[in-house]
């Protein structure tokens, strides 16, 4: 089946979001067949399965390799959805070119590998293929910046990015972690390329799936990769969250679908007077931080004149203590304002630290220049 040219990935701007649904593998064609009809009459656009998995360790299920990519065809020219898989290397473009696979993917240990995803855009140059690419492992969006960049550079136009959460060495909630503020970033950054959540890489458990959908929705995600299969609890990889095409479709159904803008006149004039209010209190902020940070200076001074350590272990456990207290007594995140007091205190430190060495960094430039 010939690849469509219609463009597949786009900014849904308030509209219907783009939607890839499919199993984490494929792993037979009579999994891969039912559930593709299960899923034909929701609204997704993309049929997804990974024919080659890359695993942390080997003697795990790798995936089918090629066979695979002939039942997505069958995908194709039976249930008329168009299909995307995962591709690491140069063979794996190849074949999917070869076979008439709809879209690529690049996935997240891929797109940590600069070479990697160079020789992933040498091998599509010129065709036209969109393409997906997931963030890299670990939240690095400069990494994934570049990721996008390389793409690009080939020449492809039709490219959206994949949020799927990022590894951690701490255990939490989801099997990675979200971090929202990363691909927030990506769209201040580069606010024409389209962005996917994959809420089941995040969630790890399909018991989240619905929560965590949800969230990219309200933070205006163009779309959502989830892995669907026919008889979740069997599958070879990531059994534990995937969902059967009747749940899928259940949880597309539900999603609130929120608007970008409204035409509402006294809700514009409203939002209008309360963000210039904010304005006003964060220039306020600004000021206060600044007054802190020249008494912070100020300190480092008496510092350096009595040969005083800029870590004072005591003082900071009370101003985490206190201000952790202060915090629930108003009705704050308790979380949110020790974020914000470790950065507060490392621009501190920042400053004392150039203060109580100035003398000393002075003092060994002019031995230098004494001994030259």
């Amino acid at each position: 089946m010939a690849r469509s040219n219609k463009i597949l990935f786009k900014r849904r701007n308030g509209g219907k979001p783009l939607l890839i649904a499919g199993p984490c593998s494929a792993e037979s064609e009579v999994q891969m067949l039912e559930t593709a009809k299960g899923l034909q009459s929701s609204s997704v656009t993309l049929f997804r399965a990974g024919i080659w998995k890359p695993r942390t360790r080997p003697g795990n299920f790798e995936g089918v390799g090629l066979k695979g990519l002939h039942w997505m065809n069958e995908v194709q020219n039976k249930y008329g959805l168009r299909v995307v898989t995962e591709v690491a290397n140069t063979a794996h473009v190849e074949a999917c070119l070869e076979l008439g696979i709809d879209a690529l993917w690049i996935g997240a240990r891929t797109s940590a590998n600069p070479f990697s995803v160079q020789e992933i855009a040498n091998a599509i140059r010129g065709t036209g293929i969109p393409v997906l690419i997931k963030n890299p492992v670990n939240p690095d969006i400069g990494l994934w910046i570049g990721a996008i960049e390389r793409i690009l550079s080939a020449g492809s136009t039709d490219i959206a990015v994949v949020h799927r959460g990022f590894s951690s060495h701490t255990k939490g909630k989801f099997r990675n972690a979200p971090l929202w503020e990363i691909p927030i970033e990506m769209k201040r950054v580069m606010p024409e390329v389209p962005i996917l959540c994959d809420p089941s890489h995040i969630s790890g458990n399909r018991k989240y799936l619905a929560e965590v959908s949800q969230k990219a929705m309200d933070l205006s995600f163009d779309g959502l990769m989830i892995e669907s299969h026919i008889h979740p609890e069997e599958a070879l990889s990531d059994s534990e969250q995937q969902l059967t095409p009747k749940a899928t479709k259940s949880l597309i159904k539900n999603l609130v679908l929120r608007k970008t803008v409204t035409d509402n006149v006294i809700v514009n004039s409203a939002l209008k007077e309360l963000r210039n209010y904010i304005d006003e209190l964060d220039d306020e902020l600004m000021q206060i931080v600044s007054q802190r940070m020249s008494i912070v200076a100020q300190i480092a001074a008496y510092k350096k004149e009595n040969n005083l350590s800029i870590l004072q272990e005591k003082r900071w456990a009370q101003i985490l203590f206190s201000r952790q207290k202060r915090a629930e007594e108003l009705g704050l995140s308790a979380e949110l304002f020790m974020k914000i007091f470790e950065q507060v205190h490392q621009e501190s430190i920042l400053i004392q630290t150039g203060i109580l060495n100035e003398q000393n960094t002075h003092k060994t430039i002019m031995s230098s220049e004494k001994v030259l």
